[in-house]
C-alpha cells in the first residue's frame, strides 16, 4: 500500500536523496563543485546530484530553474539548452559550449560554469536580485545616462521581432543564440578581461554566415522561424560598418546597383539584389516588425519590413537600451575562482578525481571522473567484462548516447566514467605531417573546428592542398551531423564503439582509410598497452566491434590525402537535411594516376585505388568490396562506374522487409551516391590538371561529362546553408468596425482611419491618467505577444513549472504493449514493493470510488483506464497509473506492473485504410453524403455534353497523417484540497470545460468542485483539444485517492505515441470536364469517396471528415456534385483534431484532381484553376452562395490574378523550363494554389463564448474568457478589443487564465473562431460596463481618466464587473447532414441550402512557392514563397503574418518530410503491428531553420472588410495551413520536368518525402534500383495511411 514520503521545503526532494559518499579514499572527493548563474552551489544541493541524473532534471527539480524545458529528452528539439563554460589551460582563454541539458549529466558540469536563461536577463526587475540569476548581469547605464532594459539584447530582439508565440522553445532558441555570440570573433569587440580569448575581427556577412551554420539544434512549431532569423540577424548586424555588407554582383562582374540594365535584368542576383534594397520607413508603432508605409495595389497604404529593412531600423533601438558590457556577460559571469591561480584550494579540490555513489532510492550506480589515462584505464579493468562485479561499466562523454539508452531502451549502468579534460590524449586534435590524430573523446565540434582551421590555413601549396582534401570532407560531414548542441559535447570514440549502422561519420573514417588506438592497462602496475585497428575492420556486427571490454579508444589516426589526383566526397541523405540520422551516408575515396592506353599508344586516367563505404546498407557500416574491386585498375571513364554501379546493386539488394524499410531507395540512393561521385571526380580532376603549371608534363585527357550532368555535381552536404529573407506587407493600421455595429448596437464611429502617428503614440503610452477623450488605439496594432518577455527570459509558467506542492507525487501511465488482444490481468504488486512507489491505480479503483471510467467527446467508447475483460485496441492505451515519489521511480514502477494478455491476434490488427475498407470497419452511422446537380454515375458514364467533348479522369489520392509536436508534451497537476472533495486541475488543454466535465464524472465528484485552470500552453493545433481530457482523469483519480497533489507530465515519446494525430485520408474520384468550343476546360462533374483512418476510438473522426466534405471543391465550381465520407475505425491510437480539421486533406483533393485534368488535357494548370473558380452568386455544393450578405467579399478571383501579375508566375514558370532544360539532375518546379476556409463550427451549439472583465479603480481592466492561450496570440487580441473599448493604453489590460470557475461551459479553443467568439464577448462585457459608468464620466471634467471614472463609480455603488456572451447568429451556423428538402423549399436558392448555413464566412489566401529538387537523392529546397491572404481587417497584423507564417511552414512539413509509421502491410519490420513508429524527433522530422523558404514573403490583403467578425477581421489560425501545400504542388512539378513529360498523369502521394521524390522520377538509376519484376511507372514507395 502506498507510504508517507517527506520532503524537505527548501527543495523539494527526497530526504533520502544522494548523499556524499562514505568512501573515505583520500584520492577521491565525492561531492562536485557546480556553478549556476555565477553562483557556486552549495555543497548540500551539490551532494544531490546523481551518476544517472541529467542537467536538466537537477536544474528543474533541485534547484527549481524550470526556464529550461523539457521538450524531447533525446536532445532533439533545443528546448532545453544551456551554456556549459569551462576555463581551457591549453587556450588559456574561457571556452563556451551550448549543450542539451536534458541529455548531458550534471555531474558531467563538475568544474564548470552553467549559464541557463534565468541567468542572462529578467523581465520588470532586476536580474542581479534574483537569488537563481548572475549577479553579474551588466544592467549598467547607456551612453545617453538612461538605465537599460532588464532583457539581455537576445531575449529583446526575440520579443520586438515577435520571435515567440507559444514560447516554450524560446528559452532554448535565446540560449543557443547566446551560446553562439559567446564565441570567438561573434562578439563586438576585443575583450580584455581576464580569461576571455581574444576575439577574432569578423565582417558582419561572416558572423551571418556563422548563425545560419550553426543555429541547427533547435526546433519551433509555432513561428515558422522567420522572425527568430530576423532578430538574429539584427543583432549580428548591430556591430558591423556599411563596408562590412557584401554589394552582389552578377555573372558578368558588375555590380547589381549599379547595373544599366538594373530596372530590365531578370538575372536571380538582380532580383536579390533589389529585393535587398527594398526600403520603407519604419513605422514606430510597428514594434520592430512590421512598419512603414508604402503602396499597394489597392487604394489603401500599406505597411511593409524586408528582413534587411528590420535589420538595419533596428539597431538604434537595440543601442539605446543596452551597452555592450551586455556582450560581455558570459566571460564576465564565469566565476573568478575557477579562473584565477590564486584560488588553491579550488583548484586543489578540481585536481582530485571525482567518486559520486548514489545512495538514494533511484540506485543510480557510480560515477567516476579520473584525472589521468592510467586512472581510466584501472576502472575499465576492474569493472569491465568478467571483472566486473557489478554489471559492467559505461564511459560517458557527452551523454549523447548513453542518455538515450537509458531514458528510452532502459539500460541500466552501475558504473559511469566520465573523462577529465586533464587526459589530453583523450581530447586533443593536432596534425603531424603526415596524419590527423584525433583523441578519442575530443568533441565533433572541436574536430569540425580543426577541420575548417585545417581547410582554410595558410602554407606550402602542397601541404595546403593536402589538408584541404582530407579536412574538408570531414568538416563538411560534419556540418550536417546532429545539432550544435550534440557535437558540442559528442565525440568521435563514442560514435565509433556504438556502432551505429547509420552512422556519418563512421564510412567517412572507412573511405580514409583511418586507424583507431586502442589503450588498456591489464596490470594495475604495468604500463598502458596499445594497440591498432582499422575502422574498416572495427565493426563486425550490428552494434559489435573489435575492441576488448577494458579497452578504450584513445586516438583516431587519419591519413592525409595526396596533394594531387586523389579525392574523397562525403555523402548523406536523411529526411531532413538539418539533424537527423541519415537513410544513406557514405564515404568515397579514389586515386587517380596516368596510364598508357594499349592499343592506340595513347593513355588515360586509371583507377589505382578506391573505398567506398556506407552506412544504411546493411546491419554494420561496409565497405562496398565487390564495388570497389570492378573499379581498382579499371579507366576512369562513365563506362567503368556503370559497370561498377551495377556490381553495386547486386551487393547490396535488400528484402523489401529490410527493418527501416525504403529497400528500393536506400539501393538508389547507394547508387546515386557513386553516379555524384563520378561527376565530382571528373570536375575535381578537371582541377588539378589545369592547375598543374610542371613544364613538359602532360596528362591524359580528363573525361568529359554532358553539360546538363554538371549540376550533378556537389550536393547539400558541401553547399552554405541559405540565407532566409522576407517581406511582410500589410495595410496601414486601422480601427475598423464590424458585426459589433449589429450585434452590440454600437455606433460606427471608426470610419476605417488609419492609425495617426499622434493616436500610435498615444497607443504607447503607459500612464493611465491620460484624458479619456484622447484616442487610445490599440486595435490594428502590431503589438507584441503579451507574453512574448516571459517567454524570452524563461520566466513565463507552464504547467510542468508550477511549483511542486507539499508531498507531490508523479504519476506514469501503465500502457499497454499489444493490440487486438483481450486485458487478462493486472498484478501490480512487483511495482508496489519498489521503494517510492506510492500508489497504483487501475479500473477497479475508479469504480470503488463510485466513478465513471467512460469518456469521449462524442461517443463514450473510450476508458480512463481499460478494465480488465475489455479488448486492446492499441499499442499504448492506458491500462492504469503508478504515482511515486519522482518520475524517474514512477517510470520505474510501470515497467514492474506484471499484464497478462489473452486472444492475442495481432496479426489480424486493422491498422491502414485499405485494411479498414477490406474488413468493412467503418462508422456507419457517421456516414454523410452531399450531391448536387444531375446522376453524377450516370453524367460521368457520357463521353459528350451538348455535343462537347466530356473528358473523364479517375484516379485517387493518399495523405499521410501528421504529428502534432507541440513543444510543451501534455502535462496535468491535479490538486485534491478539503479532504479530498474538491479537486483543482491544472492542464494543458484547450478544452477546461471538457476537463472538468471528465474529471469529476471520473472522480465522482459534483463538477462545482472541480476547478480546471490554464495559462497558457506550449502549442497545442488541435491536439489538446480532446486528447489531453485522459491524462487530466488520470491525475485527478489519482490525486483523489491519495488526497495528493499528483503531476502527470507525458515523456515526448509517450505523448507522440498514444494522443493521435491527423488523420491520414484515401479519395478515390472520378470526374469530368467540358471541353468548350474556344478550348477552355470546364469542370462539370465530379464523384469522390473519402476515407480517413480515425484510429480505434470515434474521438472527432466524424466532424473532420464532414469537414474534408466541405472543402473538397476548394475554390472551383462544380454544376453535379456528389461526394460521401467514410471514418475507419482501426488499430491506431485514436486520432483527433489538428490545425486544419480536415479541410486540408479535401482542400488537397480538389488541387489533385485540377493537376489530373490538366495532365490529361495538356493545358495549363493556372488557366485551368482561373477559368473554374467561383464567381459572385456562384454556390457550393453545401448550399453557401458567394456574395457580401452571404459570405462576404469573395477575394479569391482578384489575389489570384494580383499574384500571378506581381510575380510574373508565367514567365517564372518559362524559367524553370529553360533550367530544367540545360540541367539532367535538379529540376525546378512552381506551385500555384488558392484556399477558401471557412470559419465556424460545424456544431451550431459551440458557437458561443463568454468573458468576464472587470474594471479595477485604478483603471486598469482584468479580462477572463472562455478561450485558452497556446501561443496563437489570443490573449493578446482579447487585451487590444477591450484596451480599444475603454480607450486605455494596452498595457492596462491583463489575461490572468483560463478558469472553469470564472467563465463557465466553454467551448474547446478550435476552429479558429476563438478571436470572433472571445473578442465579441469581451466587447459585450466591456460596452455593459461602459453604459454603467457613462453617467459618471458624463458629471466629470471632460479630461477625466478612467481612473478617475471607475473610482467615482465604485463610491457610486456602481457594478464594475460584467460577464459578456456572444453567440453567432443561428441562420450564420449549423448544418443538419439528414435534413430532406422541405416542402415549398424556394427554387430560386441553392441545393442543399435548406440544411444550413455550416459557416460565417471564408478566410481566403492564395500562394505560390518554387523550389528545387536534385534528382539523385530526392532532397529538395524551397526558393522562395508568397503567401497573400484575406485576414479581413487585421486586429494585430503582427500577430496574424505570425500564424500564417506558422501555419504554412506547418502545413510545408505535413506535406513534405513529416511522415508517420506503423507497423502494417507496408513496414513489417516494426512489432508489434500496429505500434506507432515514428515517436520522437529522431525519427519524425518537422521543418527545421534551414527548411524555411530562402525569400519568405507575407501579404494581408488590403479593402477587405469582414462584416461578420469583430471589428471586421477574420480567423486565420488554420487558413494559411493548405496554402503551405504550394511546396507539394511544386515538387511534383519538377517531378514531372525530371520525368521528362513522359507517362502522363501519375498519383504523388502525400508527404513528399524525400524517397518520394526520388523515386518518382523514374530515371535509369531509379528504375534499375526498382527492379524489372514491378511497374516502375507506378511503383510506390511504402508508407501508412
Amino acid at each position: 500500500m502506498p507510504i508517507n514520503l517527506s520532503y524537505e521545503s527548501d527543495i523539494a526532494t527526497l530526504n533520502n536523496a544522494a548523499q556524499p559518499s562514505s568512501n573515505t579514499d583520500d584520492n577521491y572527493r565525492s561531492t562536485p563543485l557546480l556553478y549556476i548563474n555565477s553562483h557556486r552551489i552549495p555543497t548540500h544541493l551539490a551532494a544531490l546530484a546523481r551518476p544517472n541524473q541529467t542537467l536538466l532534471d537537477f536544474l528543474r527539480n533541485t534547484l527549481h530553474l524550470t526556464g529550461s524545458k523539457l521538450g524531447c529528452g533525446e536532445g532533439g528539439c533545443g528546448a532545453c539548452t544551456v551554456l556549459l563554460s569551462r576555463f581551457d589551460k591549453s587556450k588559456g582563454a574561457v571556452v563556451h559550449s551550448t549543450v542539451n541539458a536534458c541529455l548531458f549529466p550534471v555531474l558531467g558540469a563538475d568544474g564548470c560554469h552553467v549559464t541557463t536563461v534565468e541567468g542572462i536577463g529578467s523581465w520588470r526587475h532586476d536580474a542581479s536580485k534574483n537569488g537563481g540569476i548572475a549577479s553579474g548581469s551588466n544592467i549598467t547605464a547607456n551612453n545617453s545616462g538612461e538605465e537599460t532594459d532588464n532583457l539581455h539584447p537576445i531575449q529583446r530582439a526575440m520579443v520586438d521581432m515577435h520571435g515567440s508565440q507559444c514560447g516554450y522553445c524560446t528559452p532554448g532558441i535565446v540560449m543557443a543564440l547566446y551560446g553562439l555570440f559567446a564565441q570567438d570573433g561573434m562578439l563586438p569587440s576585443n575583450n580584455s578581461g581576464d580569461g576571455s580569448s581574444n576575439h577574432e575581427v569578423t565582417t558582419a556577412a561572416q558572423r551571418h554566415d556563422y548563425l545560419e551554420e550553426h543555429l541547427d539544434g533547435n526546433l519551433c512549431r509555432c513561428t515558422g522561424y522567420r522572425p527568430i532569423w530576423d532578430a538574429a540577424r539584427s543583432l549580428v548586424s548591430c556591430h558591423h560598418s556599411e563596408d562590412d555588407l557584401e554589394e552582389i554582383r552578377g555573372p558578368c562582374g558588375v555590380k547589381c546597383g549599379e547595373c544599366p540594365e538594373r530596372e530590365s535584368c531578370e538575372m536571380d542576383c538582380n532580383l536579390e539584389s533589389k529585393k535587398q534594397m527594398t526600403s520603407v520607413a519604419a513605422d514606430d508603432n510597428g514594434g520592430g516588425c512590421c512598419g512603414g508605409s508604402g503602396t499597394n495595389s489597392g487604394n489603401e497604404k500599406c505597411c511593409s519590413s524586408s528582413s534587411m529593412d528590420k535589420i538595419q531600423q533596428y539597431q538604434q533601438i537595440i543601442e539605446s537600451k543596452h551597452s555592450e558590457k551586455w556582450w560581455d556577460q558570459p566571460n564576465d559571469m564565469f566565476p573568478k575562482e575557477l579562473l584565477r591561480d590564486d584560488e588553491k584550494s579550488v583548484h586543489d579540490e578540481l585536481s582530485k578525481p571525482l567518486k559520486v555513489m548514489d545512495t538514494s532510492i533511484h540506485n543510480g550506480g557510480t560515477w567516476y571522473t579520473p584525472n589521468t589515462l592510467e586512472e581510466l584505464l584501472d576502472l575499465f579493468r576492474e569493472f569491465s567484462g568478467s571483472n566486473g562485479s557489478s554489471g559492467g561499466i559505461k564511459m560517458v562523454v557527452g551523454n549523447t548516447e548513453v542518455g538515450i539508452e537509458t531514458k528510452f531502451k532502459h539500460a541500466s549502468y552501475p558504473t559511469m566514467v566520465h573523462p577529465s579534460k586533464d587526459i589530453h590524449t583523450l581530447h586533443d586534435i593536432f596534425a603531424t605531417k603526415d596524419y590527423y590524430h584525433v583523441g578519442g573523446c575530443a568533441a565533433l565540434g572541436d574536430l569540425q573546428e580543426f577541420c575548417h582551421s585545417e581547410m582554410t590555413s595558410d602554407g606550402e601549396e602542397a601541404s595546403r592542398r593536402r589538408n584541404e582534401r582530407t579536412a574538408k570532407p570531414m568538416h563538411d560531414m560534419l556540418r550536417w551531423f546532429a545539432s550544435t548542441q550534440i557535437r558540442n559535447v559528442a565525440c568521435l570514440g563514442g560514435n565509433l564503439v556504438t556502432a551505429s549502422p547509420i552512422s556519418d561519420m563512421n564510412p567517412m573514417l572507412c573511405s580514409l582509410g583511418a586507424t583507431l588506438v586502442l589503450a588498456s592497462r591489464p596490470k594495475s602496475d604495468g604500463g598502458v598497452v596499445r594497440r591498432n585497428v582499422k575502422v574498416s575492420d572495427f565493426f563486425i556486427g550490428y552494434r559489435t566491434v573489435e575492441k576488448e571490454d577494458m579497452e578504450v579508444i584513445e586516438r583516431v589516426d587519419v591519413p592525409l590525402l595526396q596533394d594531387r589526383f586523389e579525392y574523397c566526397i562525403p555523402f548523406k541523405q536523411a529526411r531532413r537535411r538539418e539533424d537527423d540520422i541519415s537513410i544513406v551516408t557514405s564515404g568515397m575515396r579514389i586515386k587517380l594516376c596516368p596510364a598508357a592506353t594499349t592499343d592506340n599508344g595513347g593513355s588515360h586516367w586509371e583507377i589505382k585505388d578506391v573505398a567506398i563505404a556506407f552506412g544504411g546498407m546493411a546491419p554494420k557500416t561496409v565497405m562496398a568490396r565487390r564495388t570497389m574491386d570492378a573499379l581498382i585498375g579499371k579507366p576512369f571513364d562513365s563506362n567503368s562506374f556503370e559497370d561498377a554501379r551495377k556490381v553495386l546493386q547486386d551487393e547490396f539488394q535488400m528484402p523489401d522487409d529490410v527493418p527501416g524499410g525504403q529497400a528500393q531507395y536506400r539501393l538508389t540512393l547507394a547508387c546515386s551516391f557513386l553516379h555524384r561521385f563520378y561527376l565530382n571526380c571528373v570536375e575535381e580532376l578537371t582541377k588539378d590538371v589545369a592547375a598543374d603549371k610542371t613544364e613538359g608534363v602532360l596528362y591524359p585527357p580528363v573525361p568529359l561529362i554532358e553539360n546538363d550532368e554538371e549540376c550533378g555535381v556537389g550536393g547539400f552536404v558541401g553547399v552554405k546553408k541559405p540565407s532566409i529573407t522576407g517581406l511582410q506587407t500589410y495595410p496601414e493600421p486601422k480601427v475598423a468596425t464590424g458585426l459589433e455595429v449589429e450585434h452590440l448596437g454600437m455606433k460606427d464611429e471608426s470610419s476605417d482611419l488609419p492609425l495617426a502617428a499622434v493616436a500610435a503614440a498615444a497607443a504607447k503610452s503607459s500612464s493611465s491618467d491620460k484624458p479619456m477623450k484622447q484616442k487610445n488605439n490599440s486595435v490594428g496594432q502590431p503589438a507584441t505577444h503579451a507574453s512574448g518577455p516571459l517567454h524570452c527570459t524563461g520566466e513565463a509558467i507552464y504547467i510542468d513549472d508550477i511549483p511542486a506542492p507539499a508531498n507531490l507525487l508523479h504519476g506514469s501511465l501503465i500502457l499497454a504493449s499489444k493490440c487486438h488482444a483481450t486485458l487478462a490481468s493486472i498484478n501490480v504488486e512487483p511495482a508496489l514493493s519498489i521503494p517510492g512507489v506510492a500508489g497504483v491505480f487501475t479500473s477497479d479503483d475508479i469504480e470503488k470510488i463510485g466513478g465513471d471510467n467512460k469518456m469521449g467527446p462524442i461517443l463514450l467508447d473510450d476508458f480512463t483506464f481499460l478494465p480488465v475483460g475489455e479488448k486492446v485496441e492499441f499499442v499504448g492505451q492506458v491500462l492504469g497509473i503508478v504515482v511515486a515519489a519522482s518520475q524517474e521511480i514512477a517510470e520505474k514502477g510501470t515497467r514492474a506492473v506484471a499484464v497478462e494478455y489473452t486472444d492475442d491476434v495481432e496479426g489480424r490488427a486493422i491498422v491502414s485504410i485499405e485494411d479498414a475498407i477490406d474488413a468493412e470497419s467503418f462508422w456507419t452511422d457517421f456516414r454523410h453524403e452531399m450531391k448536387r446537380g444531375g446522376n453524377v454515375g450516370e453524367i460521368l458514364n457520357d463521353s459528350e455534353v451538348d455535343g462537347k467533348r466530356l473528358v473523364i479522369v479517375e484516379g485517387s489520392m493518399r495523405s499521410g497523417g501528421q504529428e502534432h509536436f507541440y513543444l510543451e508534451p501534455n502535462s496535468t497537476l491535479a490538486v485534491p484540497s478539503e479532504s479530498a472533495t474538491n479537486l483543482t486541475i491544472y492542464s494543458s488543454t484547450q478544452a477546461p470545460t471538457k476537463t472538468q466535465d471528465f474529471c469529476a464524472r471520473v472522480t465522482n465528484t459534483p463538477a462545482a468542485k472541480v476547478v480546471v485552470r490554464m495559462k497558457r500552453m506550449g502549442g497545442g493545433f488541435g491536439g489538446k483539444e480532446t486528447r489531453s481530457v485522459f491524462i487530466a482523469t488520470a491525475a485527478a483519480v489519482s490525486a483523489k485517492l491519495m488526497n495528493r497533489p499528483v503531476r502527470v507530465t507525458l515523456n515526448r515519446d509517450t505523448d507522440m505515441a498514444i494522443t493521435g494525430g491527423r488523420h491520414a485520408f484515401l479519395a478515390k474520384y472520378k470526374a469530368g470536364a467540358v471541353v468548350e468550343e474556344d478550348g477552355t476546360i470546364k469542370l462539370h462533374a465530379l464523384d469522390v469517396r473519402l476515407y480517413n483512418n480515425g484510429g480505434c476510438k470515434f474521438d472527432l473522426s466524424g466532424p473532420v471528415m464532414d469537414r474534408a466534405l466541405f472543402h473538397v471543391d476548394n475554390c472551383y465550381f462544380w454544376p453535379n456534385f456528389h461526394s460521401v465520407g467514410t471514418s475507419c475505425k482501426t488499430s491506431q491510437p485514436p486520432h483527433t483534431a489538428f490545425r486544419g480539421f480536415g479541410g486540408p486533406q479535401g482542400l488537397l483533393v480538389a488541387e489533385h484532381i485540377m493537376d489530373h485534368f490538366a495532365t490529361e488535357c495538356n493545358v495549363s494548370g493556372d488557366k485551368l484553376r482561373r477559368d473554374n473558380m467561383y464567381s459572385l452568386q456562384d454556390a457550393t455544393p453545401f448550399g453557401m452562395r458567394f456574395g457580401d450578405g452571404f459570405t462576404g467579399m469573395w477575394n479569391v478571383p482578384g489575389m489570384w490574378d494580383r499574384l500571378e501579375k506581381e510575380l510574373d508566375i508565367p514567365g517564372r514558370r518559362q524559367r524553370a523550363a529553360e533550367f530544367n532544360k540545360t540541367n539532367k539532375w535538379v529540376k525546378r518546379g512552381v506551385g500555384f494554389i488558392p484556399t477558401k476556409f471557412g470559419i465556424a463550427f460545424t456544431a451550431k451549439y459551440m458557437n458561443q463564448g463568454g468573458a468576464l472583465v472587470h474594471l479595477y479603480t485604478d483603471g486598469t481592466v482584468l479580462v477572463t474568457h472562455g478561450g485558452t492561450e497556446m501561443g496563437q496570440g489570443l490573449h493578446t487580441k482579447v487585451c487590444q478589443v477591450a484596451a480599444q473599448a475603454f480607450n486605455i493604453p494596452l498595457e492596462h489590460v491583463y489575461v490572468n487564465d483560463s478558469s472553469t470557475d470564472k467563465v463557465a461551459n466553454t467551448i474547446p479553443s478550435a476552429a479558429s473562431m476563438s478571436t470572433d467568439l472571445y473578442g465579441m464577448a469581451t466587447l459585450d462585457a466591456c460596452q455593459q460596463i461602459l453604459k454603467r459608468i457613462q453617467p459618471i464620466k458624463d458629471s466629470l471634467s471632460p479630461d477625466a481618466t478612467l481612473k478617475e471614472v471607475a473610482k467615482k463609480a465604485f463610491f457610486e455603488r456602481i457594478d464594475l464587473s460584467a460577464h459578456g456572451f456572444f453567440a453567432l447568429d443561428n441562420d450564420r451556423c449549423g448544418y443538419d447532414w439528414n435534413k430532406d428538402r422541405p416542402e415549398g423549399f424556394p427554387a430560386d436558392l441553392p441545393d442543399n441550402a435548406w440544411k444550413g448555413h455550416p459557416f460565417n464566412y471564408f478566410t481566403q489566401g492564395v500562394a505560390m512557392a518554387e523550389v528545387e529538387i536534385d534528382v539523385l537523392t530526392g532532397d529538395h529546397k524551397t526558393i522562395s514563397a508568397d503567401v497573400l491572404v484575406d485576414v479581413g481587417s487585421s486586429i494585430n497584423p503582427a500577430i496574424d503574418i505570425g500564424q500564417i507564417e506558422g501555419a504554412f511552414i506547418q502545413g510545408m512539413g505535413w506535406a513534405t518530410i513529416e511522415e508517420v509509421i506503423y507497423g502494417d502491410d507496408d513496414h513489417t519490420w516494426i512489432r508489434p503491428r500496429a505500434r506507432m513508429h515514428t515517436t520522437g524527433p529522431g525519427t519524425y522530422k518537422i521543418p527545421a531553420f534551414n527548411d524555411v523558404p530562402e525569400s519568405f514573403h507575407i501579404s494581408l490583403l488590403e479593402n477587405a472588410n469582414n462584416p461578420f467578425a469583430v471589428h471586421s477581421s477574420k480567423a486565420v489560425g488554420e487558413p494559411p495551413f493548405f496554402l503551405g501545400c504550394s511546396v507539394f504542388f511544386a515538387i511534383k512539378d519538377a517531378i514531372t520536368a525530371a520525368r521528362g513529360g513522359e507517362g502522363g498523369y501519375f498519383e504523388f502521394r502525400l508527404p513528399a518525402t524525400s524517397e518520394r521524390i526520388r523515386m518518382a522520377c523514374s530515371d535509369r538509376i531509379a528504375s534499375e534500383c526498382i527492379g524489372s519484376d514491378r511497374d516502375q511507372s507506378s511503383f510506390q514507395p511504402q508508407g501508412s495511411f
